[in-house]
C-alpha cells in the first residue's frame, strides 16, 4: 500500500513537473513571437530575396527586367566551358581567405581575451580603470579603426615604419597593406586589436561566475594553480568561451569593412563578402552578386552548425548535467 502511495506521488509531482514546463514553452514562445514576426520582416524578406535573385539575370541598372535562369549564376556550361561562381577561382580564393583570416584571428582573439580576462580577473589596484581602457578598441567604430591603422600602416608617413625603421628592424619602409606578402597580416593585427576584448568580456564574465569554494578548497588541499585551471576554470568557461567563438566567428566570416578600408578590393585579401559587393556594385551583376552572397550564408550557416555541434552546444546539454 506505501509503496503505491509512494509511486502515484512521484507520478503526480512528474505531472506537475511537464505541465510547468509546457506552461514556461508557451509563455517563451509567447515573448518570443514578436521580435521573431520583426526578424522575418528586417531579415527573412530580404534573405529571401536575395536567394530569389542568385536565380536571375538581374542587373542593377534596371531589375525589372531580370529573368529566372536557374543555376546558370552558380555553375553552367557553354561550348564545353564551365561559368559561374562555382568555378570562378577569384570566389574560391575569397573562401580561402576568408577561412584563413576567420581561423587565425578568432585563434589569437580566443587566446588573448582569455589572458586578459585572467589579468583582470586578479585583484590588484586599479582594475577598474584598466578594464575600461582595455575596451576601448572595441569602442571605436570598425571604419575609424580600420582607417586609423590605415595611416599607421603607410608606407610614406606610418607610424609604424617610423618606429620599426628607427630601432634598425626595417632598413627600408614596408607598404604593410600594399604588399599581398603583408597585406592579410596587417589586416588580421588590426582585426585581433580591436576585437580581442570583446572575447575577453564575455570570457571574464564567465570566470567572475565560478564559486569561490573550488578554489578554496584547492588552495587547502595545495593542488598546483596550472592544473587548477586545466582541470577546474577551463572546463566551467568552456561553453562561455564556446559561445563567444560562435559569436567571432559569424563576424569574421561575413568581415567586410575592415577589409575594404584598408585593401579596398585586392585580390590578396579579398573575402566573400568583398567578392559579392564587387559583382554587385562595381559589375552591376545582381543575380551574380546574390549567387555569391547565398553562397556566403550557405558556408557561415554550415560552419556555425559544425562549431556548435563539435563544441558540445547541445539544447539537452543543460538538462542532462
Amino acid at each position: 500500500m506505501t509503496l503505491a502511495l509512494q509511486q502515484d506521488g512521484i507520478a503526480t509531482r512528474k505531472a506537475k513537473r511537464s505541465n510547468l514546463s509546457s506552461a514556461r514553452l508557451r509563455a517563451a514562445w509567447l515573448f518570443l513571437a514578436p521580435m521573431m514576426i520583426a526578424l522575418a520582416a528586417v531579415a527573412g524578406w530580404p534573405l529571401l530575396r536575395t536567394i530569389w535573385l542568385g536565380f536571375t539575370d538581374a542587373n542593377l541598372t534596371d531589375l525589372s527586367q531580370s529573368q529566372f535562369i536557374g543555376f546558370e549564376n552558380y555553375l553552367s556550361y557553354y561550348d564545353g566551358e564551365a561559368y559561374g561562381v562555382l568555378v570562378d577561382a577569384e570566389w574560391w580564393n575569397a573562401v580561402w581567405n576568408t577561412l584563413w583570416f576567420s581561423v587565425i584571428s578568432v585563434g589569437f582573439e580566443t587566446l588573448f581575451g582569455l589572458l586578459i580576462a585572467l589579468i583582470l580577473n586578479a585583484e590588484f589596484k586599479g582594475r577598474g580603470l584598466v578594464r575600461a581602457a582595455v575596451l576601448i578598441p572595441w569602442a571605436i567604430p570598425t571604419i575609424v579603426s580600420a582607417k586609423m591603422w590605415g595611416w599607421m600602416l603607410h608606407d610614406q608617413f606610418g607610424v609604424i615604419n617610423e618606429i620599426l625603421l628607427s630601432v634598425g628592424i626595417l632598413s627600408e619602409p614596408i607598404a604593410w597593406t600594399a604588399d599581398p606578402s603583408t597585406a592579410m597580416w596587417a589586416v588580421i593585427m588590426v582585426d585581433v586589436w580591436k576585437t580581442t576584448p570583446f572575447m575577453a568580456l564575455l570570457t571574464l564574465a564567465a570566470l567572475q561566475m565560478l564559486p569561490g569554494d573550488i578554489y578554496e578548497a584547492a588552495r587547502v588541499d595545495g593542488i598546483n594553480p596550472i592544473r587548477v585551471f586545466f582541470k577546474v576554470t577551463l572546463p566551467l568557461i568552456r561553453p562561455a568561451i564556446i559561445v563567444a567563438v560562435i559569436f567571432r566567428s559569424l563576424d569574421a566570416l561575413r568581415v567586410f569593412d575592415l577589409i575594404y578600408v584598408l585593401t579596398s578590393s585586392s585580390t590578396s585579401t579579398m573575402s566573400m563578402s568583398v567578392y559579392a559587393r564587387q559583382q554587385l556594385v562595381d559589375f552591376q551583376e545582381v543575380g551574380y552578386g546574390s549567387a555569391a552572397a547565398t553562397l556566403l550564408f550557405i558556408v557561415i550557416a554550415l560552419l556555425t552548425t559544425i562549431t556548435v555541434v563539435a563544441g558540445g552546444l547541445k539544447s539537452g546539454e543543460g538538462e542532462q548535467s
